[in-house]
């Protein structure tokens, strides 16, 4: 047991060169909250190839901001008095390291607020003022022998690693690293080992690999472990993009559909959600592979989209979607369609103003809200009549209903599934599916009459 002070440093020396199976217990845990960082913890003894790992994962994650946090930052200083006698302290022990200021300093990342890591010296054994300031990340990896010793810090970690290899292989690469490149006294450094190294792992750091939701044998050797793990990375990020985004449309949802909102926040609100249909949309659309010289004089590879298209307008809730497909698709030609009718009649055909040449083009149906599906259906058959080819039509809106009657099966399929049916080769791009109808065809649980609180015309 060591007595040591309250002090610690990130030397953070990141150096990758090298690189085969993996075991795994569960590395899939359940989503994270919104904007919270990946946390990868990335433990094993002492010159297993831990920092190894460490390089590849960031490397390899270049697209994302990647910061490492290593475990020996957290050292206690040694007080004036340990420092002569630092060879009779163990520093592969729980004790030596300030677990309660890495568990913070985890803590506030993971809420999203920049912290001081302490800057630990290895000569004199202290921390040197004023550390290093870390800022928030996409994905934050602690590194250190004894990373998945606290239960507090385990809990943090999204994802646990640990880097196995064999003791004789460890030995060799810490003789190497101490007495070659660091110049230290061959009997001082096997000493140690004897007395600390070796001891301190089998009883504190080789218990924690069953924590671990990886294992990579053979260290840093294991490329297809650590294909795996990016793989894994990579899967977790997207899908934690997707949490994000699903919660901000979840929330402007719940603006618009609050019958206080006012009118400005209802267009305010409408209008965003309504961008993020349109671009959404636009990604659905055929594209070819083009290159491009940057001001740098440089070649940038990407793609460039379909120029043929048009938007096609459901009078009159559907003109509140023009504005935003006119900002993201510039001199876009738009046509409109007008349907109207109730009763035994139906739907029917009122009026219509298409582009001439609108067979040739792409075309992306505006409508918030797909309820029964009768106008869309009737718009999209009119499209067909023109012309236009099924699979060239996108329809976008807001709000659509998913609803087939299992009790009633008789009974015509409603919204997503009446307009589906009927063309399967379409694209529909929603930002939320709804429940039902009641028994006036009003969407459940909806947001009212579009068009009239957009225009302001519900008074």
């Amino acid at each position: 047991m060591n007595n040591f002070g309250k002090e610690a440093t990130l030397p953070l020396n990141l150096n990758i060169k090298d690189k085969h199976l993996l075991q795994s217990n569960d590395a899939f845990k359940s989503p994270l909250s919104p904007k919270q960082p990946f946390f990868i913890g990335v433990a094993g003894g002492t010159a297993s190839g831990k920092t190894t790992v460490c390089n590849m994962i960031n490397t390899q994650l270049r697209d994302h901001r990647v910061v490492l946090i290593t475990q020996d930052s957290f050292y206690y200083s040694l007080s004036d008095n340990m420092v002569p006698k630092v060879n009779e302290y163990n520093f592969d022990h729980p004790d030596a390291f300030d677990t309660k200021l890495l568990l913070s300093t985890m803590e506030k990342l993971k809420c999203g607020r920049s912290v001081t890591v302490p800057d630990y010296d290895f000569n004199t054994h202290k921390r040197i003022e004023p550390g290093r300031q870390v800022h928030p990340a996409d994905i934050i990896i602690l590194e250190g022998i004894l990373v998945l010793h606290d239960s507090g810090v385990r809990n943090i970690l999204n994802m646990k690693i640990f880097v196995d290899e064999d003791s004789d292989v460890r030995l060799a690469r810490r003789m190497q690293r101490l007495v070659i490149e660091r110049g230290r006294n061959i009997e001082n450094v096997l000493d140690q080992y004897s007395r600390f190294v070796k001891p301190s792992f089998e009883d504190f750091v080789l218990p924690t690999k069953k924590y671990a939701d990886i294992i990579i044998p053979s260290g840093g050797d294991n490329d297809v472990a650590i294909d795996l793990i990016l793989q894994n990375i990579q899967h977790r990020i997207m899908m934690m993009t997707k949490n994000c985004a699903c919660t901000q449309i979840k929330g402007m949802h719940t603006l618009i559909r609050d019958v206080k909102a006012t009118k400005h926040d209802f267009v305010f609100y409408s209008d965003r959600l309504i961008r993020l249909v349109v671009e959404h949309g636009l990604g659905h659309l055929p594209f070819s592979e083009k290159q491009v010289i940057t001001p740098t004089g440089s070649v940038y590879s990407g793609v460039i989209f379909c120029s043929r298209l048009c938007g096609v307008s459901v009078i009159r809730s559907g003109e509140s979607m023009e504005n935003a497909l006119r900002e993201c698709c510039n001199g876009i030609k738009i046509g409109k369609i007008l349907i109207h009718g109730h009763g035994t009649n139906g739907r029917q055909l009122i009026y219509e103003k298409l582009p001439s040449d609108i067979a040739s083009r792409h075309v992306l149906l505006l409508d918030p809200v797909l309820a029964t599906g009768s106008s869309a259906v009737k718009a999209i058959s009119l499209l067909l009549n023109k012309g236009v080819p099924e699979s060239n039509i996108i329809f976008l809106n807001l709000v659509a209903v998913s609803h087939f009657d299992l009790l009633l099966p008789y009974l015509a399929p409603q919204g997503i599934n009446a307009v589906c049916e009927r063309f399967p080769m379409i694209k529909l791009v929603t930002s939320e599916i709804d429940e039902s109808l009641n028994e006036n065809a009003h969407v459940i649980p909806g947001l009212g009459e579009f068009g009239d609180r957009y225009f302001a015309t519900d008074d």
